[in-house]
């Protein structure tokens, strides 16, 4: 197909796409899914080989948050019977990252809900990162807590944080149609105070929430512009008791075309397959690993992952390796232009549970799986140990 052959040689030159050829991802048929696949996993393998880097989130704080974003199961007036607790303690979340590192995470996320961080509550992070350091050598910490005010990325930074997430989620011009306590602009203006304080920066999207392939590619576009060295892509799971609850518009095939788009318009980027994924690829998550190079071991925020033994049998079986703390994940091109450690929540998301119009010639999409949607009863915040 000559649309791929051109996407593969602009990928290999970290060119970017035209948005046509983007859209056109987007558009391909299921009888094509396997060539769009193949194509893109040749940009993968040219920059990241055949690692994959295990993240680990930490809910430091569930539940209970003033903002509106339609998507999250911890928004303001949500009714989804999620854990609600409040600030876990240095040794409570440093116990939890410890779990992840065991299980072979490189990274731990540090997420916490709510608009963004007072003072007091940077002091706590600050707190939390030096416990995690001390205890864990070499580990990574992303921390992903909200809209920033002046100095606090700084201060992160210098109490040992390796990088900031913080997502873009929509385009811009949907993006109130989503949330409306906060603007896409505030999203953007983080990012940039994460990048000026060194941090390295990581921002993503949700699929999955009605929008349009215009709407996804927009994002998309969006983040390359903004350089992140993470882009997680988060699949919208329909928490009942969220406004979004009945947005079941994804199947396995549109979430794999959608990460071959973004890996063409982002290709010597970490890309993380994030929130959603056992819902909506399920069988097909091992050929996502042709496209991502990054994943979350375990469990979310407020949603229960697959077994963390699971996750790295299913790297093993598709021939794969996770990729040990001695590694740069990103090529040396970006690590050398200040890309730091390269990830994010390299991609936590604040709400990583995390609207999709079918492809042309695509089959219908099927009915609501809420089975496959599972609250998070253990880890932290609760008495049971960690899925890890």
């Amino acid at each position: 197909m000559d649309l791929l052959n051109t996407l593969v040689d602009k990928g290999l030159r970290r060119e970017l796409p035209t948005r046509e050829e983007a859209l056109a991802v987007l558009a391909t048929s299921d009888d094509d899914l396997l060539e769009v696949v193949a194509a893109a996993g040749k940009v993968r393998r040219q920059w990241f080989g055949r690692r994959v880097k295990l993240n680990y989130l930490v809910n430091l704080k569930s539940g209970l948050c003033p903002e509106d974003c339609s998507y999250c199961s911890q928004r303001l007036g949500s009714k989804a019977e999620i854990l609600k607790y409040t600030w876990l303690k240095p040794d409570e979340a440093s116990k939890a990252a410890a779990a992840g590192v065991a299980g072979g995470a490189k990274r731990v996320c540090l997420v916490a809900s709510g608009r963004g961080p007072t003072d007091r509550d940077v002091d706590r992070v600050s707190e939390t990162i030096e416990a995690i350091k001390e205890q864990n050598e070499g580990v990574e910490v992303c921390a992903c807590l909200g809209l920033l005010s002046d100095g606090q990325a700084d201060r992160l930074r210098s109490a040992g944080a390796d990088a900031y997430n913080h997502n873009l989620n929509t385009s811009e011009e949907t993006y109130g149609d989503i949330t409306t306590t906060h603007t896409y602009a505030d999203r953007v203006e983080t990012v940039h105070q994460a990048q000026a304080a060194g941090l390295s920066a990581c921002s993503g999207l949700i699929a999955g929430m009605g929008e349009s392939d215009a709407d996804l590619v927009d994002v998309v576009f969006s983040l390359r512009e903004l350089d992140p060295d993470s882009v997680p892509v988060n699949f919208l799971i329909p928490f009942e008791g969220t406004p979004l609850a009945k947005e079941w518009n994804l199947t396995p095939q549109r979430c794999l075309r959608i990460l071959a788009m973004v890996r063409f318009v982002c290709p010597d980027v970490e890309v993380r397959l994030a929130g959603g994924r056992e819902v909506h690829l399920r069988s097909m998550q091992p050929l996502a690993l042709n496209l991502v190079n990054s994943i979350f071991l375990g469990d979310y925020l407020t949603s229960e992952g697959q077994a963390g033994q699971t996750d790295l049998d299913m790297i093993a079986d598709a021939g794969f390796e996770v990729e040990g703390a001695g590694t740069t994940t990103l090529p040396a091109h970006r690590a050398e232009s200040g890309g730091g450690c390269g990830s994010h929540d390299g991609g936590c998301a604040p709400c990583t549970e995390a609207p999709g119009e079918a492809a042309p010639g695509s089959p219908e999409v099927p009915a609501a799986r809420t089975d496959l949607v599972a609250v998070r009863r253990r880890g932290a915040g609760t008495d049971l140990a960690p899925n890890a």
